[in-house]
């Protein structure tokens, strides 16, 4: 299997042109791959592939096997790599995703993408939506309990569930200890991804992942989306201002705007191309 490895601020995914490769059982591939000791190395596997309804087609799998909604800096890398590869001389691409056909704006330099826009869709604050398991309209600085404590979240869908919570010194937090209490907490049926921010000022933010399926990972832009989302419902920041999120592995620039829509901009990279045999 011929694979490209790219990255979006350190979200790293094995990347397979499926218009010329064929993937079976990609769950399982993706659990292969993904071993950092025995396999490439990565968060998951993403497939590009042809679409009847956009330009292009995303699949994407996290490490554990499990299929994912939606990945932002996933749907970067697509952008670069269709370009880069001449699968496209368009700068303007719609992707399919499992959670609706994304918008994305491609900055080139020098012939290659360097940064890439996504319109990521509005986003979902309904608890039935997203899913989660509480009545009402919103789900906004409320508290839940997890390992015998009491947090305030707020939970957001960006195609995919998200849980934010705000605190500090969150360099110091055991994300692998109370990572995995958060992603299976009852509330949330389909497991939820944690987000731990911490607000710099009302236009800059720094956070941690824990994704479900994957752990900690470097950067998630739906994350990075759906956490400044929650920084403006609980009025730590604006609608229609860029908010930039600081991530372990770079910088993403977010907008919420008023009517619900949400922007993501962020870079792209390649890493390498290989093969290896399954």
């Amino acid at each position: 299997m011929k694979f490209t490895k790219m990255q979006g601020i350190g979200n790293d995914y094995v990347y397979v042109n499926c218009f010329n490769e064929t993937v079976e059982n990609p769950e399982k591939v993706s659990g292969i791959i993904s071993d950092r000791h025995f396999g490439i190395g990565a968060d998951g596997l993403v497939l590009i592939m042809p679409s009847d309804k956009a330009n292009f087609r995303m699949r994407m799998f996290n490490a554990d096997g499990s299929e994912g909604m939606m990945c932002g800096n996933a749907s970067r890398c697509i952008g670069k790599y269709v370009y880069d590869n001449g699968l496209t001389d368009k700068t303007d691409i719609t992707l399919e995703t499992k959670s609706g056909i994304k918008r994305l704006k491609l900055f080139v330099k020098g012939g290659l993408v360097e940064t890439v826009e996504v319109d990521m869709g509005k986003a979902v604050i309904k608890p039935a939506d997203i899913p989660m398991l509480a009545e009402g309209d919103s789900f906004i600085g409320k508290p839940i309990e997890v390992n015998g404590k009491m947090h305030n979240v707020t939970a957001v869908s960006m195609g995919n569930p998200h849980c934010v919570l705000f605190t500090t010194g969150i360099d110091k937090l055991d994300l692998e200890k109370i990572g995995p209490s958060f992603e299976n907490h009852k509330l949330f049926p389909e497991r939820v991804n944690t987000e731990f921010c911490e607000i710099i000022d009302s236009c800059t933010l720094k956070m941690r992942v824990w994704e479900r399926g994957s752990g900690e990972t470097w950067a998630c832009g739906t994350g990075a989306c759906a956490t400044a989302v929650a920084s403006v419902l609980c009025g730590y920041s604006k609608h229609d201002e860029e908010i930039t999120l600081k991530l372990r592995g770079g910088d993403l620039a977010i907008t919420y705007k008023s009517d619900g829509t949400v922007l993501m901009r962020g870079p792209a990279a390649k890493v390498f191309d290989g093969e290896i045999e399954l």
